[in-house]
């Protein structure tokens, strides 16, 4: 089997050097990649990738650093991206109270927006929450007919039982680094049904490669851990979690 990624950003400036180069070799070892938008240049940039190459699939929408930008007239934007077969999701989308680019109220009502947005085009969110689980919590139980992925997931194995169901998480590099005593932790308890697996390229390189760009292909490095704490075979690691991430992001 060819590997996955559910999150990445092809579009980032550090793939400005070799890009096409790049996606020449990702589509050798890739299955599927999803490329992640966080505004509206991002998200267009998302979609064209996806029509270029077989191989990938766009995910479009307002990051909270970025909420300031989104309007009606981005909503509209967003619902016309949204019409291409190739757009997965809404995302990624939440809440950010460590970089706090905008006030919580307005990063609140932003998140609504969108969650509102993927309920009305029936797609699942990528979400994203630093240092604001329980508001992403609370605004997440508002819309129970969304699922989607809770991207790089931060919290407990304890906060598991509060967060609606129809939700993956995805685990990426951190789960390699020395000090990701949660995320082990969390790996070892939850379900591997609920796992996908992403990289968030070029952010959070896993280990051998920490503080180099980080690639798609990586996520092999991220599978090899969790084979070794959940002690499944690797082969068994990226099949499951190759299906969750078909599942959820309706991708056959």
């Amino acid at each position: 089997m060819k590997l996955v990624d559910t999150h990445c950003h092809l579009d980032d400036e550090r793939y400005d050097i070799d890009r096409e180069e790049l996606i020449k070799k990702l589509e050798e070892k890739m299955e599927f990649v999803v490329n992640i938008g966080f505004d509206l240049p991002s998200s267009i940039k998302s979609v064209e990738y996806s029509n270029s190459y077989d191989f990938i699939y766009a995910v479009i929408g307002f990051h909270p650093t970025s909420i300031s930008e989104y309007s009606e007239e981005a909503e509209n934007s967003l619902r016309e991206l949204s019409k291409n077969k190739k757009v997965v999701a809404i995302g990624e989308i939440g809440l950010d109270y460590y970089w706090m680019e905008d006030e919580k109220e307005v990063q609140k009502v932003g998140f609504r927006k969108q969650m509102k947005l993927a309920e009305e085009l029936n797609l699942p969110v990528v979400i994203h929450s630093r240092e604001a689980m329980a508001d992403t919590i609370e605004i997440l139980k508002e819309f129970p007919k969304v699922k989607g992925i809770f991207h790089c997931y931060p919290g407990s194995f304890e906060s598991l039982s509060e967060i609606p169901e129809g939700y993956y998480f995805g685990i990426g590099g951190v789960l390699t680094f020395k000090n990701s005593k949660k995320t082990v932790e969390f790996v070892k308890k939850v379900d591997i049904s609920r796992i996908v697996i992403e990289t968030d390229s070029p952010y959070l390189t896993p280990t051998p490669f920490r503080g180099k760009r980080n690639e798609p292909s990586y996520v092999q490095y991220v599978l090899e851990k969790i084979s070794e704490i959940k002690n499944i075979p690797f082969e068994e690691v990226l099949r499951i979690t190759t299906e969750n991430a078909k599942k959820i992001y309706g991708i056959d």
